[in-house]
């Protein structure tokens, strides 16, 4: 995989990459994914994301028996798990986050130094771990700290991500407004997924809509604590909403997002807990360019490149001919992996007289290429046919 602009994902203990954010998965649909090949996975690496519109599920980074780290895709259909291996058709991400090995920058912490208290929840206890460690200087200041902890709980509610598209709100909200759009952005975005119920006995109430599991109450977890949630990288962007975790089963029957402060999750015990300063963040991207434009015996070549660190989908591209938007050309690319790139010839007939030709990679904006990408997402070229 190509380096992004910040930096490559090989890098040393305490970076963490972000591809997409959280922010930008409920806020439309995206059509950038990170492959599994791009993650590396020796030592030991925090993460956490969600698979693609195709095949919904939630994905956890644990460590496995080798000492190197696996992940798990939990799925909304019934709150099952897998190991994801490459090529299994499930191993392209439109949203993940993960560390370099962090081995280095781990610190374990005493489940006692949590001063439980019983009922308390859960984000709380480790915002305060996190603040009071940071202030006695055995935690390093970081914006993100990464969390891998064994929790025993007395019940707990878990979330898989059965949709993708959460109205299209970003697109919309950027040129006009809608009860409905407004309606949707105000709730919870838990709210919109699946729900599962972990407890000793099933609770017995047909009308409860939170599907119980069974009795699988020990979790293996992987998350991160982010300083600034509003900001969305790696937490809903709700003001207070520092802690998001994702995990597995002890007995590997159940994952997905732990809905910890779900009033239906109550947590018995910490069992093993170790933070991780995060220092240095890098946002991967996408970044289409158009190239090699030329006119040739009546004939419009150029090619489409990905110049970023992130595979795409559904791109289109659009040829203009004398600014006349409305008679325009259109292509659609079905995927454009990163570092690929896909030649064009497309027969022109042109009347006599100066031309200008443009061609346009993703002019309805569907791509999250960042604004300092986008002036390669054109290329024009001025002719005079005799």
């Amino acid at each position: 995989m190509p380096a992004t602009p910040e930096a490559s994902p090989t890098g040393t203990a305490g970076e963490l990459w972000i591809a997409n954010t959280v922010t930008d998965l409920i806020q439309g649909d995206v059509h950038e994914h990170l492959p599994l090949e791009a993650i590396p996975l020796a030592g030991d690496v925090l993460g956490l994301g969600t698979t693609t519109s195709l095949d919904n599920g939630e994905l956890t980074f644990l460590r496995n028996d080798a000492g190197d780290t696996t992940i798990w895709k939990c799925q909304a259909s019934d709150g099952g798990i897998r190991a994801l291996r490459s090529g299994d058709g499930s191993a392209n991400f439109p949203y993940v986050c993960f560390s370099a090995e962090a081995s280095a920058v781990r610190v374990p912490v005493d489940p006692a130094d949590l001063k439980t208290v019983a009922g308390a929840p859960l984000q709380d206890q480790v915002q305060q771990l996190v603040e009071r460690l940071q202030g006695q200087g055995r935690l390093a200041p970081a914006p993100i700290v990464g969390v891998r902890a064994e929790l025993e709980w007395t019940s707990l509610v878990i979330t898989v991500a059965s949709k993708l598209c959460m109205g299209q709100q970003r697109r919309n909200a950027a040129i006009a407004s809608s009860e409905a759009s407004d309606g949707t952005a105000g709730r919870s975005l838990y709210e919109l997924l699946q729900h599962y119920r972990l407890a000793a006995e099933d609770p017995g109430d047909p009308s409860d809509p939170i599907r119980y599991l069974g009795a699988s109450l020990q979790w293996d977890c992987c998350g991160f604590y982010d300083a600034d949630p509003a900001s969305g990288r790696v937490t809903v962007p709700v003001e207070g909403a520092h802690l998001h975790l994702h995990g597995c089963s002890l007995d590997l029957r159940h994952g997905g997002h732990l809905h910890h402060e779900h009033p239906g999750s109550s947590l018995a015990v910490v069992k093993r807990l170790a933070l991780y300063p995060l220092q240095r963040l890098h946002r991967l991207h996408s970044d289409l360019a158009i190239e090699d434009l030329q006119l040739t015996d009546g004939t419009l070549r150029f090619t489409v490149v990905n110049r970023g660190a992130m595979d795409v989908s559904g791109v289109g591209v659009a040829v203009v001919l004398d600014d006349r938007y409305g008679g325009h050309r259109f292509l659609r690319l079905p995927w454009l992996p990163a570092g690929a790139e896909e030649q064009f010839a497309m027969p022109l007939e042109l009347d006599s007289g100066p031309h200008r030709i443009e061609v346009i990679a993703d002019p309805e904006g569907r791509i999250l290429d960042q604004l300092p990408l986008q002036a390669n997402n054109r290329a024009s070229l001025e002719v005079g046919v005799g």
